[in-house]
């Protein structure tokens, strides 16, 4: 969202006025285009894009905490039913199926943000990933599908499943390989967390030949193999070699591991 949202309230209406009537304005568009359309085919993506604009100003309103849950729940339901329309329009086309999985998948993402509505985000989360799944089956290059697909996974926790999705998705677009990179990654702390070190060490080192990006918003590999190599199992000649691939690579080592590397 947009970092004006963290300023003053003032700012904050400002910027929830703006979102709003863009969703509006969307929704207004999409409506002339189904009246408007010449056939099935332009009916079909209209219907689709409303269905994705309705469901957007659905889970911005609802994340803001401008609707009640109610609210939300009947604007999902008239964005569902938009997309319904769509796919019944034209049932062989694999964005009919994507756009109603991402208005699925970003439902599912209120749940950090709304408690209210995290009982809901495990059905979301599985109608996304069916939508996606039909998608990939109507169209297997559309890497879109397999890159959301791989996000719906991950916030189910399935991230063997995760990494299959990715490595579809870097075989179709080689320049996403930081999304493989980072579900090694994240796979490798879960397995660090159950103590299963030789797994995890597996997965950080497959996360780093990849080419993890290491951003703030992804996970690390290489300070938790440090820590492996310096607590779990040391071996400080390893230890040694991970620093100097990190340092070789512009990535940040924790202090503390510098000092023990001495």
């Amino acid at each position: 969202m947009s970092a004006s949202l963290v300023f003053l309230p003032g700012c904050q209406r400002v910027s929830q006025y703006v979102y709003l009537h863009h969703y509006d304005s969307a929704i207004s568009d999409a409506t002339r285009a189904i009246a408007s359309a010449q056939n099935d085919s332009q009916r079909a993506e209209a219907y689709a894009q409303r269905g994705s604009a309705i469901g957007e100003k659905a889970r911005y309103s609802r994340a803001f905490k401008l609707i009640s849950s109610a609210e939300h729940a009947r604007l999902l339901d008239l964005a569902l039913k938009d997309h319904g329309q769509a796919i019944a329009l034209a049932p062989r086309t694999a964005d009919m199926y994507y756009l109603r999985g991402r208005t699925y998948y970003s439902q599912a993402t209120l749940a950090p943000m709304v408690r209210e509505e995290a009982p809901q985000a495990p059905a979301r989360l599985a109608a996304a990933k069916a939508d996606f799944s039909k998608a990939i089956e109507l169209d297997p290059r559309h890497a879109m599908a397999y890159d959301f697909l791989g996000l719906t996974d991950e916030d189910s926790g399935d991230w063997d499943q995760a990494i299959a999705d990715y490595t579809q998705l870097e075989a179709l677009q080689p320049n996403s390989r930081y999304r493989l990179a980072d579900a090694y990654c994240n796979r490798g702390s879960f397995h660090l967390k159950d103590k299963k070190h030789d797994l995890a060490i597996a997965d950080f080192e497959k996360s780093i030949e990849i080419g993890s990006s290491a951003d703030a918003c992804q996970c690390e590999p290489y300070n938790p193999l440090l820590a492996i190599y310096l607590v779990q199992q040391p071996d400080l000649e390893k230890a040694r070699a991970i620093a100097h691939r990190a340092q070789a690579a512009g990535k940040w080592i924790a202090p503390e591991y510098l000092e023990k590397l001495k």
